[in-house]
């Protein structure tokens, strides 16, 4: 991976977003030529200048709706990774016009600035939200993948590749349920869960974004990249978390409690990386899915294959409530093996 991203110059949106960040700092390891970071978060970005004070990592502030800022932006570099995005349910049901502007307007308008100046690489950061989505922020992120991969039948004489990568919770990052669960615990509860059946997928954030980038490595055009994760039960990780932080903060495990209050609206009890209609067309890699444009007779042109090829005959959807998830011990060596805990401390107490 290193070799690739040696020498490449590189533009990353939403760059100070947790994922963003992340995926900057393992690119910057790679020695890339440049780096241009974009988001409209001006604190985040002050910081994240003052992290890269080297000469090939420029910081700028913008928004993906300015097409004309994405296309100045463009100029010359080889590669974008587009993770700038709306990603709360409950605020984007609020504001679902906003949402439209900056999910589905926004990936129109990097796709139109990656394709005016020559990108040869687009990579689109999307969701789990994404598949049979119940809301105003899983359509949005549905309707972009859907535009990434049609960007690629229409792209004629341009050899812009756009793809997209598709992942589940990415643990610790804003949002996610396991600074709420340590915030609850730090109180010294209730731990709230909303319901006892609900399962997740779940991802470090340095497993996320090294599979974004190992996603602009082997993609062709059009397909949408699912990441494989474990499984966990949420009841498990709160009696996990209890149990790893509980003392901690000076409480006894047995004096925290958690209390069961309901699925909030819309809410599934399981996750979905993939559906039953996108089994057929998929193939399996040793560390994602890959699934390929419904339209095959628009992209005859591109070969799908890939390296370490597991199967070509996929037999079920990827659900959560399908997997088996990690036990309590497993679970336990997963969060302390990836220092998951303390980074969240770090980044949020």
């Amino acid at each position: 991976m290193k070799d690739f991203y040696k020498g490449k110059k590189i533009l990353v949106t939403g760059a100070a977003g947790t994922v963003g960040k992340e995926i900057v700092k393992q690119l910057n390891s790679f020695t890339p030529a440049e780096l241009r970071l974009m988001d409209n978060n001006e604190t985040e970005m002050f910081f994240l200048m003052e992290a890269y004070r080297d000469k090939n990592v420029f910081c700028f502030l913008g928004d993906v709706r300015d097409r004309d800022k994405l296309e100045k932006l463009s100029k010359d570099i080889d590669i974008i990774i587009h993770s700038a995005a709306f990603k709360h349910v409950y605020l984007s049901e609020y504001n679902p016009f906003d949402v439209v502007q900056t999910n589905i307007i926004g990936v129109e308008n990097i796709i139109r600035a990656a394709t005016a100046c020559n990108i040869k690489q687009l990579l689109f950061t999307s969701s789990d939200k994404a598949v049979n989505p119940t809301n105003v922020m899983g359509t949005s992120k549905l309707m972009g993948e859907r535009l990434i991969t049609a960007a690629n039948a229409v792209r004629n004489n341009n050899k812009t590749i756009c793809s997209s990568t598709r992942f589940g919770n990415v643990l610790g990052s804003r949002g996610s349920v396991v600074p709420l669960f340590m915030k609850q615990i730090k109180n010294g509860g209730p731990v709230t869960i909303t319901d006892r059946r609900m399962t997740r997928f779940v991802m470090t954030i340095e497993e996320a974004a090294r599979l974004v980038l190992q996603s602009v490595l082997i993609s062709k055009g059009g397909e949408v990249f699912v990441t494989k994760m474990p499984v966990v039960r949420i009841p498990d990780l709160a009696e996990v978390m209890i149990k790893l932080l509980a003392q901690k903060y000076g409480y006894n495990p047995s004096d925290i409690k958690t209390v069961e209050i309901g699925a909030k609206p819309g809410e599934k009890l399981y996750e979905e990386l993939m559906t039953d209609q996108e089994v057929h067309r998929s193939l399996e890699l040793k560390d994602m899915f890959v699934v390929t444009p419904a339209f095959k007779s628009l992209f005859q042109s591109i070969t799908y294959e890939y390296p370490d090829i597991i199967s070509t005959q996929i037999q079920k959807s990827y659900i959560s409530e399908n997997e088996t998830p990690l036990n309590r011990d497993d679970l336990e060596m997963y969060l302390i093996e990836n220092r998951v805990l303390e980074k969240v401390e770090e980044s949020y107490y």
